[in-house]
């Protein structure tokens, strides 16, 4: 199970995801105070975004453990990647109503850390995709050769 390449990027992908629990997504501040620090969020403050994160950093662990079903494994990493993609849909949803909505509109910015570790771990899953597709096809080429 573990030599093989996908499942490193697997293991990469899940703790990438799991780095957005400790580092802010995103930093707001409001422009008309006296004092006006930078306030960081984390998903932890906002319930689905905790809840698709958890979800993005679960999925990769438990694909590597589908390592003798390989279309299973297959479709649990598109599911993974799906799952990155609607976080990535999520947050900027949540942060476009946060401006749009908010009666004392600040400067919103997204924390680089933040976003680049979801980005890290999609390059991730999109690697391990690929290595399990070349997986499938020695698999197959060798069932031809018996």
């Amino acid at each position: 199970m573990i030599q093989r390449i996908q499942t490193l990027w697997l293991l990469l992908a899940a703790i990438f995801n799991g780095l957005l629990f400790f580092i802010p997504v995103y930093k707001y501040n409001i422009p008309n105070q006296v004092y006006s620090p930078w306030n960081t969020v984390q998903v932890n403050n906002y319930i689905p975004l905790f809840i698709l994160a958890a979800l993005i950093t679960v999925l990769p662990l438990v694909s590597i453990f589908f390592f003798k079903n390989r279309k299973r494994q297959i479709s649990m990493v598109w599911i993974s990647i799906l799952s990155m993609v609607s976080f990535f849909a999520l947050l900027l949803i949540r942060v476009s109503n946060l401006k749009n909505g908010s009666a004392a509109t600040g400067n919103f910015q997204y924390t680089f850390p933040g976003i680049f570790v979801v980005l890290l771990a999609l390059i991730c899953c999109v690697l391990a995709l690929r290595n399990i597709r070349k997986d499938e096809q020695l698999i197959k080429s060798m069932d031809r050769l018996r």
